[in-house]
């Protein structure tokens, strides 16, 4: 039966950690660290991520800019008001939520995000920093999954590591951060084939494929790393992940709970890359 890994518990740690070194900022710099969230229209889920990134940033001692848009706002306002944000000194950290409008070309909103300010790692410029193994901020989910393998005591060098899904936000990085720590890294998606041999040779398996219960027990190998990205609906309507977690909690030697694995991470990490953004600007390491 595999172990639980809680990503609750490691995210407060994380939280802990962005807490006692902002607290720091302000006493030794006079420095409050503040981020900016920007969400265009109605989506309910975007409201509630919107709304939890609002408490973490309270949590953690931030100051929380929040700018919530009618749906019916131009790409030229919304450009206008990223470039407002971009010289704005005290706003350390940009993030504009996605899903964006259809009449406004995402692209070009991520573009104009100062790299400095992209605390969501998604500009071009950042995204190159990842490959060459040399960037300042990682984008939250991935960094999260780090994390909670890092909670489990399993070094990565040497393992097999297998993600499926090779979306920008998740499955590219991840592979290129695995890769980094020395794993070796098969990235699979909708058009691999003999998925299921793939997914038995893997250490350490990470799945971001958005299909509820896709990955089943008889596709994991005996003690694996199970980290499970998804974030799905059941056919009763119940959260779940990618992974059928009553299958794969028998074969794995750790596994990701959802929800309450990476879900929490995520915005853990994005209160760490908003730090660190502020350190960065006011010069200090």
């Amino acid at each position: 039966m595999a172990q639980i890994i809680d990503g609750k518990a490691v995210s407060a740690d994380v939280k802990e950690e962005v807490a006692a070194e902002a607290a720091q900022l302000k006493e030794e710099h006079g420095l409050k660290v503040g981020l900016a969230v920007v969400i265009v229209g109605n989506d309910p889920a975007s409201k509630v991520y919107v709304n939890n990134k609002k408490k973490a940033c309270e949590a953690v001692g931030f100051k929380s800019f929040e700018y919530a848009l009618d749906e019916n706002t131009t790409q030229e306002q919304l450009l206008d008001l990223v470039n407002v944000l971009n010289r704005d000194e005290t706003v350390n950290g940009i993030l504009v939520q996605l899903p964006l409008p259809k009449h406004i070309d995402e692209k070009a909103i991520i573009n104009a995000i100062s790299p400095d300010k992209d605390v969501d790692a998604f500009h071009p410029v950042n995204v190159g920093k990842i490959m060459i193994g040399e960037y300042s901020f990682l984008p939250c989910t991935p960094a999260g999954v780090m994390r909670l393998i890092e909670s489990t005591g399993v070094d990565i060098t040497g393992k097999q590591c297998v993600v499926i899904g090779r979306s920008n936000i998740v499955g590219k990085p991840q592979a290129m951060l695995l890769l980094q720590k020395n794993g070796t890294v098969t990235v699979c998606h909708s058009k691999t084939k003999n998925l299921k041999e793939i997914c038995l040779s893997a250490d350490i398996l990470v799945v971001a494929i958005g299909r509820a219960k896709f990955i089943t027990g008889d596709m994991i190998k005996e003690g694996a790393v199970v980290i499970d990205v998804g974030m799905d609906r059941n056919e009763n309507g119940k959260l779940c992940g990618d992974v059928d977690f009553e299958s794969a909690e028998k074969k794995a030697g750790y596994i990701t709970p959802v929800p309450g694995g990476v879900g929490p991470m995520t915005i853990a990490m994005l209160m760490k890359n908003t730090l660190t953004a502020a350190k960065q600007q006011a010069g200090i390491e």
